[in-house]
């Protein structure tokens, strides 16, 4: 493995790179961020770094890149659910439960959405509390806020 620290609006971002793939994003001070094992190039996923300054400046919408991914096939479920939340929108852990058809597991919806390794690809940050408040996020509530503003045309990172 391999990784990358980047620059960006939220702070420095510490991409992880595994067989040429993404495995991990994380954010300084990230709840669940693993020890970052491996060589330090800050030039690897080019591709993700390009489509991070895309999404920062409202050119990109959908994120485009191979990921590498490790959970429980049930973290997996969920983390394909989070990449159908359309850009700017957000879903109650409910509405994600029911989505992915485990209406009754919202709260292990909830702790598998935490484990996100790849925060801002995969948008949990578009998970919101079932009245619509902001709940907990890996980066922190403020990050969390500034990215749906970002989304909903409110604030610009640039």
């Amino acid at each position: 493995m391999t990784h990358a620290i980047v620059d960006s609006p939220l702070g420095p971002l510490t991409l992880v790179e595994r067989d040429g793939a993404v495995a991990g994003l994380y954010m300084t001070e990230h709840r669940h961020m693993p020890a970052v094992e491996g060589n330090r190039d800050d030039t690897v996923l080019p591709g993700l770094q390009e489509q991070l300054a895309a999404y920062f400046a409202r050119e990109l919408k959908d994120f485009d890149v191979a990921l590498s991914v490790a959970g429980t096939s049930f973290q997996q479920r969920v983390w394909a659910g989070l990449a159908q939340i359309p850009y700017g929108e957000t879903w109650s852990y409910a509405e994600l439960a029911e989505h992915i058809g485990s209406p009754t597991a919202v709260r292990a919806v909830g702790l598998a959405n935490g484990k996100n390794p790849v925060s801002i690809v995969v948008p949990c940050h578009r998970v919101v509390g079932s009245n619509g408040s902001l709940t907990g996020y890996g980066g922190g509530l403020g990050r969390k806020q500034l990215l749906l503003d970002l989304e909903r045309g409110l604030t610009s990172t640039t």
